[in-house]
């Protein structure tokens, strides 16, 4: 039986999705899928915008990155339909997983964000997630939005070291 192409690609994103405990980022995705050829930008555009649609994935745009979560009733239909994935896709996106897992956690799982405040300042919202808990949930207030965007790109490389700081001195 000939499977449509689009349902196949919808079904290896929705597998995505369910093979981790955290929500990737629509690059992540786009990242793996474009670069194993499985298809092309649009055609994978075009099945995530109608997962979406559909409301199998849930996207939350955070600041420039937009994150992906399965749904339930994504998951319901990845189990009716798993098996028109190939076993090689399937092997082939679980040892992704595996040899990926902590700098793909890592990277949804620091997020920064920045906004002006009412006060006229602008204030950076700088987090830390752990499955869904917020480990760190920290707010700067900055003169500048210059400032502000400065502290938000160097969040992802100084978090740990930040974090583990507060701990130390707290605990």
């Amino acid at each position: 039986m000939a499977q449509d192409p689009l349902t196949l690609y919808k079904l290896i994103v929705l597998y995505m999705l369910d093979r981790v405990n955290f929500p990737l980022t629509k690059a992540q995705v786009f990242d793996y899928i474009l670069g194993k050829e499985y298809t092309t930008f649009m055609p994978l555009q075009q099945a995530i915008s109608e997962l979406i649609d559909a409301d199998m994935v849930r996207a939350k745009s955070i600041r420039n990155r937009t994150h992906l979560e399965i749904t339930d009733e994504g998951r319901e239909t990845l189990g009716f339909f798993e098996n028109r994935i190939s076993t090689q896709i399937k092997e082939d996106i679980d040892a992704y997983f595996r040899e990926n897992r902590f700098e793909l956690k890592n990277e949804v799982s620091v997020i920064s964000n920045y906004y002006k405040s009412t006060s006229g300042e602008y204030e950076a919202n700088l987090i830390i997630k752990e499955k869904k808990i917020n480990l760190i949930n920290l707010t700067l207030s900055v003169p500048t939005e210059e400032l502000a965007a400065s502290i938000c790109e160097k969040w992802e490389g100084a978090s740990q070291d930040v974090y583990n700081s507060i701990i130390e001195k707290l605990f």
